[in-house]
């Protein structure tokens, strides 16, 4: 099975709304959701990709010629590579039956250990959504990260308990999640968390925390003063609100902001090749989130469809750095990259 091959069986099977595109750049999902396109028109996530693309590649190769490093380290756990699985639920209702959320999970995270990196996972109305992630996190050997969406604290103390028990190593919470319709109109309420909130769900997880949806530099200051582990600069995927900026637009900026602080800086919203990745860790990031590209993947492939997805993403990255002269993931700098 090629990556190719992945793609053409996804399209035959992962349902009416995503298209499998060769190029899942956000244009032919558009305003899908249930789906994974976006309650307006879709706009952000074109332009997550779109700046992307727009940053060129300096290469240099009068350097050392070795074969790069691209190990890295989130809360002492050394990964393979600085790239991790986004976090989706209730695939069954956005894509199609073929998964439902256990089956999903129980390939993604297995597959992401066994190939070096880790899986986020999701969330949702129906409480199984968490029940079946933390059940395929813990037999991945807390090989996770367990994503809850911002409901009331009440709730969001039932869904930690779960995320506990599965030993995950870091727990999330996707703030930008707020703007979905699912969470509107909802008793008790759900939604966006002031930092005194947000300081009491950091200190409830009890283990390193990740805030999901930073997207100023006025944010990361508050989901640092709240004790945030770590952030993931995040629009949601471009799909809460129109007319955002591009994830890639506003990293730099985050990345200053939180210097000397400690908090590590995750980044997602269209990266989709190893190249991409190289250009997120130039201006900054320590790591990367992609999801879209997984569900393909999962659906597509299966396992083996997650092996081969990591495996392009990696060789890319690889091929970039060796390009530029970085012999690890540290020498990767902003030199690197013109914008």
């Amino acid at each position: 099975m090629t990556y190719s091959d992945v793609l053409a069986h996804a399209r035959e099977c992962i349902g009416p709304y995503c298209k499998a595109c060769p190029v899942c750049n956000g244009a032919a999902c558009g305003n899908k959701i249930p789906g994974p396109g976006a309650k307006g028109v879709g706009d952000t996530a074109i332009r997550n990709f779109n700046k992307w693309a727009e940053i060129r590649i300096n290469m240099d190769t009068l350097c050392e010629n070795r074969t790069p490093d691209t190990r890295c380290e989130l809360f002492g756990r050394s990964f393979r590579y600085p790239f991790f699985a986004g976090p989706v639920g209730a695939v069954s209702l956005h894509y199609s039956t073929e998964y439902n959320d256990m089956t999903y999970n129980e390939v993604l995270v297995k597959a992401c250990a066994e190939n070096g990196i880790a899986a986020f996972t999701g969330d949702g109305t129906d409480p199984n959504v968490m029940t079946m992630a933390t059940r395929a996190i813990a037999a991945a050997e807390g090989c996770g990260v367990p994503t809850i969406k911002p409901w009331n604290l009440d709730t969001i103390r039932v869904k930690m308990d779960q995320a506990k028990s599965s030993g995950c190593f870091a727990m999330a919470m996707d703030v930008d999640a707020a703007g979905l319709p699912i969470l509107k109109n909802m008793t008790p309420p759900a939604g966006s968390k002031t930092v005194e909130e947000l300081a009491e769900i950091v200190k409830m997880a009890g283990r390193p925390f990740i805030v999901k949806g930073i997207m100023t530099a006025r944010g990361a200051r508050k989901a640092c003063q709240a004790g945030a582990a770590a952030i993931v600069v995040s629009n949601h995927g471009g799909r809460v609100l129109d007319q955002c900026p591009a994830t890639a637009e506003v990293l730099p900026e985050i990345v200053q902001e939180l210097k000397g602080s400690g908090v590590k800086v995750l980044v997602d919203g269209g990266i989709r090749t190893g190249t991409d990745v190289f250009k997120a860790l130039a201006l900054g990031a320590d790591g990367v989130l992609i999801c879209r590209p997984f569900v393909t993947a999962v659906y597509g492939g299966g396992a083996q469809g997650v092996q081969l997805y990591i495996e392009k993403l990696a060789s890319e990255l690889i091929d970039a750095m060796q390009m530029c002269g970085a012999g690890s993931l540290a020498e990767i700098c902003s030199d690197m990259v013109r914008i």
